[in-house]
C-alpha cells in the first residue's frame, strides 16, 4: 500500500480482469449466444432469452424462445462446447458424452404483445426496462480503456497459442489481470505504465511451474503488451495460485452473464446490470448497450471529446428512451458542452429499439463471436456498433 501513497499528485492505478473462452461462465454465455444464434439462422424474427448453466458434465439450457422452425439445442450446446476446447473430461468437460438438458418455453404472450405484435419498426416496444451505458476514451486507437484492453488480449492470446499448438500444455480455462498506472489531466485519463500483470492459466499436469512463467513470458505477455508499456517496476503474478489442473465446470459452476463488467469496460465508466449473451435485439439489454457504445465512440473518434460516458432508459413496450444522458467528464472539444453533445446524440440517433435493430443491423447470426472477449473494442465488421458514426458535420 505505501507504493500507492507515494504516488504523484494526479497519478493512479486501475485494474481490469478477463477471462477465456474456457471459464466456465464465459462457456455458458458462447452456449447461450450458439443458441441465440441458431435461431436467427433459422427465423431472423425470432424472440429468443435463453441462459445456460454448468457444472461438472451437467450443461442445463433454459429460457423462452419463440420462433418459426426448429432448432436442435443440444446439438447447438454440443458444438459450441467443442469449438472452446472441451474434448476430455480431464480438461473439465468432454463435448462428447457431457450430459444437455434443455428447459425452453415460449416467449409469454402478454411481453410479445407489448413489443412487438403487429407494430412497424418505428413502434416496436423496449423488451424490458433498464437502464443501459456506453462508454469510450481515447487513451486507445480502439477507443478503449488501455486496462480492459490488454487484460482481454492477453486472454485471446492464451487461446491462439493453444490451439495453435504453440503452448499444447495450456488448457482452456484462463483469467488475466492487468493494473496500469494513469495520470489524471483534468477529466482526461492518460496510461503510462503496466503496474502489474497477473495470468491464471489452466494446464496439463506434466509442466513446472517455472515453464509455465517462462512461455507465457515468451509467447502471451511478450506480443501483447507494448514493450514502451513495461519496464523493470512492473510485477508479474503467472499462476500465483501454484498448480492449477482441475479447470473449466470441474473446478467451478458456470452461468450466463456472469461476467457483465468484462464483457463491457472492465470497470471503467458504468454498467446497467444487464448481461447480453442469449437474448435477441428487442432486449434493449443487449441492443441499447451496444447504441450506447455506438454513441460514445462516435463522440470520440469524431474528435467532440476525449472521454465519454452515455446511458439510455427505457421502460418495457414503450419505444422511444425514458432519459438520454451525456457526460464527457469535462472532456468535450471544440466548445462543446455536454449540454451540446447531447443534442448532437439527439439529432444524429434514433434510440428507439425497432430503429436501433435496423440501424446497426442487428437481426444476424453473429453473436456466438461477441460471447467471449469482449463485446466492444473489436475490430471486425459484424459489431456494427464499433463502426463511428461520421459527426464532422457537428464540429
Amino acid at each position: 500500500m505505501a507504493e500507492q501513497v507515494t504516488l504523484p499528485e494526479g497519478h493512479f492505478y486501475f485494474t481490469s480482469e478477463s477471462v477465456s473462452e474456457g471459464h466456465p461462465d464465459k462457456l455458458c454465455d458462447q452456449i447461450s449466444d450458439a443458441v441465440l444464434d441458431a435461431c436467427l439462422a433459422v427465423d431472423s424474427n425470432a424472440h429468443v432469452a435463453c441462459e445456460s448453466c454448468c457444472k461438472n458434465d451437467k450443461i442445463l439450457v433454459f429460457g423462452e424462445i419463440t420462433l418459426n422452425g426448429t432448432v436442435d439445442y443440444e446439438q447447438v450446446a454440443r458444438n459450441a462446447i467443442k469449438t472452446v476446447g472441451y474434448d476430455d473430461i480431464a480438461k473439465g468437460l468432454d463435448y462428447k458424452t457431457c450430459r444437455v438438458e434443455v428447459l425452453i418455453d415460449q416467449q409469454a404472450q402478454e411481453i410479445a404483445n407489448a413489443v412487438h405484435v403487429q407494430k412497424t419498426t418505428e413502434e416496436i416496444g423496449a423488451g424490458d426496462q433498464g437502464h443501459m451505458f456506453g462508454y469510450a476514451t481515447s487513451e486507445t486507437p480502439e477507443c478503449m480503456p488501455l486496462t480492459h484492453f490488454l487484460a482481454t488480449r492477453l486472454c485471446a492470446r492464451l487461446a491462439q497459442v493453444r490451439k495453435e499448438g504453440i503452448c499444447p500444455w495450456v488448457r482452456p480455462d484462463n483469467k488475466t489481470q492487468v493494473t496500469v498506472e494513469y495520470r489524471k489531466e483534468g477529466g482526461r485519463v492518460i496510461p503510462l505504465r503496466v503496474h502489474t500483470v497477473v495470468i491464471s492459466t489452466q494446464h496439463s499436469p506434466e509442466v513446472t511451474h517455472d515453464f509455465i512463467s517462462a512461455q507465457l513470458q515468451e509467447f502471451v505477455i511478450t506480443p501483447v503488451i507494448p514493450a514502451n508499456l513495461l519496464d523493470d517496476r512492473t510485477i508479474y503474478h503467472l499462476n500465483p495460485s501454484g498448480s492449477f489442473v482441475t479447470g473449466g465446470p470441474c473446478g467451478d459452476a458456470g452461468l450466463t452473464g456472469r461476467k457483465i463488467i468484462i464483457d463491457s469496460y472492465g470497470g471503467w465508466g458504468a454498467h446497467g446490470g444487464g448481461a447480453f449473451s442469449g437474448k435477441d435485439p428487442s432486449k434493449v439489454d443487449r441492443s441499447a448497450a451496444y447504441a450506447a457504445r455506438w454513441i460514445a465512440k462516435s463522440l470520440v473518434a469524431g474528435d467532440l471529446a476525449e472521454r465519454v460516458l452515455v446511458q439510455v432508459s427505457y421502460a418495457i413496450g414503450v419505444a422511444r428512451p425514458l432519459s438520454v444522458y451525456v457526460d464527457s467528464y469535462g472532456t468535450g472539444k471544440h466548445g462543446k458542452s455536454d449540454r451540446d453533445l447531447l443534442h448532437i446524440v439527439l439529432r444524429n440517433f434514433d434510440l428507439r429499439p425497432g430503429c436501433i435493430i435496423r440501424d446497426l443491423n442487428l437481426l444476424r447470426p453473429i453473436y456466438q463471436k461477441t460471447a467471449a472477449y469482449g463485446h466492444f473494442g473489436r475490430n471486425d465488421a459484424d459489431f456494427t456498433w464499433e463502426t463511428p458514426k461520421d459527426l464532422r458535420h457537428e464540429l
